[in-house]
């Protein structure tokens, strides 16, 4: 086995807190516009959108799509879904945009700078590179490069977004490890010959979380969080 000399991340659920940054916008929108929109089913909902709507990409349906692109798609059903109707395009491209100001877990940013310290690191992402650049300058995640969906033109789990992120780091993928709180981004990663890291965010889906909750598998390392990753590799 090769030393691991790059760390390739997975950004939502994993680096940033999603679900709570998006209800915490969308509290603010109710206080501002007089609304009661319950925002964690509409956050909930907005999330569950997210994997079918990559799929049509991956299966050929459509042709290449950022997330954005993607996200604004299904935010425009949802506001037909709630009878919203007196949104300006500025307010919709606005909340649109909160996927580019989520907040990171407590930990992220300074685990993040410690792991720096000693190994490239990078994210592997489905966000586009401007919503993960906009999320790094507002959350001090001090990514080496930004890679993944875009950069390779391949939603995960295709192959293709975990192997051409590797080898745009010119390295092989034992000399990475993949860091993800989903177990499902483990599987496809170790499958292609990756190293793997599991950290555990029991509260990504809400109070009610069913799954990810540990690791399924012993994968190279199981962390608690980016600082437990570190100390366990010496960073």
């Amino acid at each position: 086995m090769q030393p691991i000399r790059a760390l390739l991340f997975d950004v939502f659920g994993t680096v940033v807190d999603w679900r709570s940054s998006i209800i915490e916008e969308g509290q603010a929108i109710n206080r501002d516009k007089g609304l009661t929109i319950d925002w964690a089913d509409f956050v909930d909902d907005w999330r569950g959108l997210y994997q079918p709507s990559m799929e049509e990409v991956r299966a050929g349906v459509r042709p290449w799509t950022t997330l954005d692109v993607l996200h604004r798609e299904s935010l425009d059903h949802l506001i037909q879904r709630y009878g919203i109707t007196d949104w300006s395009e500025d307010d919709i491209d606005h909340l649109n945009k909160a996927w580019h100001r989520l907040k990171p877990w407590p930990d992220a940013s300074q685990g993040l700078h410690k792991l720096k310290r000693r190994f490239t690191i990078a994210t592997c992402s489905n966000g586009n590179v401007a919503l993960i650049v906009d999320m790094a300058k507002h959350s001090d995640l001090p990514w080496d490069m930004v890679l993944g969906a875009e950069v390779t033109g391949h939603y995960k789990k295709q192959p293709e977004a975990y192997l051409n992120s590797v080898s745009m780091l010119g390295l092989v993928p034992d000399q990475v490890a993949m860091v993800a709180a989903h177990n499902d981004d483990l599987f496809a990663a170790e499958a292609l010959g990756l190293k793997t890291a599991f950290i555990t965010r029991p509260t990504e889906y809400g109070p009610n979380q069913d799954k990810d909750l540990k690791a399924e598998k012993d994968w190279t390392y199981v962390a608690q969080d980016f600082l437990d990753l570190a100390d366990q590799l010496g960073a």
